[in-house]
């Protein structure tokens, strides 16, 4: 029996990086605190991503998607290498330095789950818990009532709990 051949997709990495080149940057720069890495991560993402792209495949995924996964990949391997090489520096700094370091592994993830909300349920969640802003505040700064602020956060953190279980998540987009 004959097996039917998946249709050829085309992956133009040309206009794949003007569409999404900024986004996967602003994405590695947050992941990694480090412009030039991220830089360079960007670029492995799309030389990757041109070396497999016979294996794209639009029906699974769409090309963003395709590649934050690709670049999610490259970012990781990236904080690995960066956690390989030494630390130059006096007893006093480098003892200060692994106190208050973050796991960057877990930072990603934090990345990632902020990024699965809309746009206006980030904006309550950051601005309420990370900010420290009251409702009342941002009610004042952009007219939007303080209930709507209330809700859109609950359903944020409600979002971002499924996420962080591994569940199948409410898509927060909808609200």
């Amino acid at each position: 029996m004959r097996v039917p051949r998946r249709r050829a997709v085309a992956f133009d990495v040309r206009r794949a990086f003007e569409e999404h080149g900024g986004a996967l940057l602003g994405y590695a720069v947050n992941a990694l605190r480090d412009r030039p890495l991220a830089e360079d991560c960007v670029q492995e993402t799309f030389l990757r991503a041109w070396r497999a792209r016979d294996r794209f495949d639009p029906e699974q995924a769409s090309e963003r998607t395709w590649l934050f996964s690709i670049a999610r990949n490259v970012i990781v391997d990236a904080l690995r290498t960066r956690a390989r090489l030494p630390l130059i520096g006096d007893d006093a700094e480098l003892e200060s330095r692994a106190t208050d370091a973050i796991d960057p592994l877990e930072r990603l993830r934090m990345l990632e789950a902020l990024a699965v909300l809309s746009e206006a349920h980030r904006t309550a969640v950051v601005a309420v818990h990370l900010h420290g802003r009251s409702y009342q505040e941002l009610s004042d700064a952009t007219g939007v009532p303080v209930s709507t602020w209330r809700t859109r956060t609950f359903h944020a953190l409600r979002a971002l709990r499924t996420h962080f279980e591994g569940r199948e998540e409410p898509d927060a987009r909808s609200r």
